[in-house]
């Protein structure tokens, strides 16, 4: 009897028979300090000391990875969270990042800024955004705002790759990274890379048969333009020119408008510049009895899912993986925070065709 009483002595010593009760009593103690749980919490619950518990948590230190594993699981259980202002103040950091935009209606900042967060998360790192439109004095406050609130970095993003922002970003204390805007010389820069989503587009409308493929698309002053007429270029016949216009549903109209009004066999398919044009192309053949995609084969560019979804049929379009795009910018400004080296330069990400019924095949 004796024996089986040491036995259950050294067991419970050991933690295997008093873990969950651990757990419920660091619980109760923190309710009766006013529902706050700590890190002094965590170390009784796991049965470890405090200092390893830290460690533990912080990823750092020499342990065991079952411990390792033990502390952060019992963490979790009993909902601790760690206090941002300690943890900032003994890393230096604030663990936020800083989105800067002039992207206010979000079309493209709001997927960029979904793979930030996606990104960051895991690691304890909030981003603070603010839209500035295009104003340089507006611009300069929300800067100031960022750099007083000790942000570890700041991650500029925009309408269009080939615009700067209408502020200075070069000099600031803290590391810079573009996403799908003009970087400044020795930046890191993300960018969907227009040329190959282009000859995606063209090459699966060619893939099917289509011998006639027109280009309508935005202002050719845009180098993601210029970029898509190039690889409309490498892939289709050139026998029709690219029509190039503004960025607009009226637009689709009166380019389709233009081709069937001219002399000559008419297009097979059209590669469209952007969504909004291309769900206005396929609405001005409709009008024209033109059946899509048995008579003409549309895709369109962006993969504007609202846009998408609604046009009938739904539209095949090229996808420019800005979440996938602001994943990358997010991890790299952390490394960055972190002090680690990240290589200058600017880095295009592939496209990703998303075929649905608007081309047919």
């Amino acid at each position: 009897m004796r024996k089986a009483f040491l036995c259950l002595t050294k067991c419970v010593r050991k933690g295997f028979l008093t873990q969950k009760p651990r757990e419920e009593a660091a619980l109760e103690n923190s309710r009766n300090r006013g529902g706050r749980t700590t890190i002094h919490d965590v170390a009784a619950a796991a049965g470890v000391s405090i200092s390893t518990a830290s460690k533990a948590l912080n990823d750092n230190g020499r342990m065991s990875p079952e411990t390792r594993e033990r502390v952060k699981r019992v963490a979790s259980e009993i909902g601790f969270r760690p206090n941002a202002l300690a943890r900032g103040l003994l890393s230096k950091r604030s663990f936020t990042i800083g989105l800067l935009t002039n992207d206010t209606y979000g079309r493209f900042t709001l997927p960029v800024m979904a793979g930030i967060s996606e990104a960051l998360v895991d690691h304890g790192v909030s981003v603070f955004l603010c839209a500035i439109e295009d104003d340089p004095a507006l611009a300069k406050v929300h800067v100031d705002a960022m750099l007083d609130k000790s942000v570890d970095g700041i991650i500029a993003s925009g309408k269009r790759i080939d615009r700067r922002l209408p502020v200075d970003l070069s000099d600031l204390p803290v590391p810079v990274v573009y996403a799908f805007t003009e970087g400044t010389p020795g930046s890191v820069t993300f960018s969907a890379d227009d040329f190959q989503g282009g000859r995606l587009a063209v090459e699966w409308l060619a893939g099917l048969g289509r011998r006639r493929i027109a280009h309508i698309t935005g202002p050719e002053s845009f180098a993601s333009v210029r970029d898509r007429a190039r690889a409309y270029h490498s892939v289709a016949s050139g026998d029709i020119p690219v029509l190039y216009g503004q960025w607009s549903e009226t637009w689709g109209h009166e380019a389709v408008a233009q081709l069937w009004s001219a002399a000559g066999a008419k297009p097979d398919a059209i590669f469209c510049g952007n969504d909004q044009i291309a769900r206005a192309v396929v609405d001005a053949l409709r009008e024209r009895a033109i059946r899509v995609p048995e008579d003409v084969s549309i895709v369109g560019f962006d993969n504007w899912e609202i846009v998408a979804a609604q046009t009938r049929p739904p539209l095949s379009t090229v996808d420019m993986n800005l979440k996938t795009l602001g994943r990358e910018a997010g991890l790299t400004v952390l490394a960055l925070a972190e002090g680690r080296t990240v290589e200058p330069g600017i880095r295009t990400l592939p496209c990703q065709l998303v075929v649905r019924q608007s081309c047919g095949g």
